[in-house]
């Protein structure tokens, strides 16, 4: 169980960046499939060249960066539908994938990678490593909240609520999807990345069924705690991640096989698209969500012309 919450913590990065595309803008950017193997791609192929395992890591984000840039600009520039631009680019990310790596699949057993502190102290499966996971799940969350924040996150934001609105407002909305599908894409690469050092390889099938994890993480956990406030929807999504990957565990150990995961999960974002229309399941989410909305700050709707 330790160990699946380990995993619904390194996921739980790849699922903020799918809440940025899917709730944010608004957008279904299937790139992330794709985007998620390129970030273990590049930091398993950098480390086994020799270099740096952080460099390496930050290395895969910019990477993935660059693919959500190349959706971004087929769906605004090249006018084609959102969807089919996340799939074109998905589908080359395959064959650059390949070329990346050179083969299928690359080991990095004996490898110097960025859990390697915790792995030498055989610290990896215990609750030291879950706090120091989560700590750096809450950085990202602070980063992410922040950021939608200021007056350029505060556009993002209206660019997915009300396109034609800002769009009147002066903001360039292209550039606004640009910016989210690279950011978005980023923390896939770089989730991807760090799972590839965690497992010890990385895999040109390790991306296929992405998307749906970070669909069931973000509608599972806002099902439960909510999403009024953006820090309160950000959280939910760290822990939609956690009680995903518990369910599968959970499942596994009840007696299904690996190969069942895929469905799992599916079962899984029906049960929580279904569930929040029962009203017995409203007031048990109701009951367990995050004290203190009354004094959250009202956030500001204003826009700046510049951003």
């Amino acid at each position: 169980m330790i160990t699946a919450v380990e995993l619904g913590l390194i996921y739980a990065i790849m699922a903020l960046g799918v809440y940025l595309t899917f709730r944010i803008l608004d957008f279904p950017d299937l790139t992330v499939d794709g985007s998620f193997t390129t970030g273990a791609a590049v930091a398993s192929i950098s480390i086994v060249n020799g270099i740096n395992p952080f460099i390496a890591t930050i290395f895969a984000f910019f990477i993935g960066s660059l693919a959500g840039v190349i959706t971004g600009l087929l769906h605004t520039k090249g006018k084609i539908d959102g969807l089919l631009a996340g799939i074109l680019t998905m589908i080359a990310l395959y064959s650059i994938n390949l070329r990346i790596m050179g083969k299928a699949n690359t080991p990095l057993l004996g490898e110097n990678t960025v859990l390697s502190f915790l792995r030498d102290r055989q610290l990896l499966g215990t609750w030291t490593s879950v706090a120091l996971m989560f700590a750096g799940c809450m950085a990202a969350v602070l980063v992410i909240v922040w950021f939608l924040r200021t007056d350029v996150g505060l556009a993002m934001r209206a660019t997915g609520d009300n396109e034609e609105m800002i769009r009147s407002f002066g903001v360039s909305t292209d550039n606004q999807k640009i910016l989210g599908l690279a950011i978005s894409n980023g923390l896939v690469a770089f989730s991807g990345a760090i799972i590839a050092q965690f497992q010890g390889f990385a895999d040109i099938g390790m991306g296929i069924g992405v998307i749906l994890i970070g669909l069931a993480s973000v509608i599972v956990g806002q099902a439960i705690f909510g999403q009024k406030f953006i820090w309160i929807a950000a959280l939910a999504v760290i822990f939609g991640s956690v009680i995903y990957r518990l369910v599968i565990q959970l499942a596994l150990d009840a007696g299904l096989e690996v190969n069942d995961m895929k469905l799992i999960s599916a079962v899984l974002v029906v049960l929580a698209l279904i569930l929040p229309q029962w009203k017995g399941f409203g007031k048990f989410a109701q009951r367990i969500r995050i004290r203190g909305k009354s004094v959250e700050p009202k956030e500001t709707n204003e826009v700046s012309v510049d951003a």
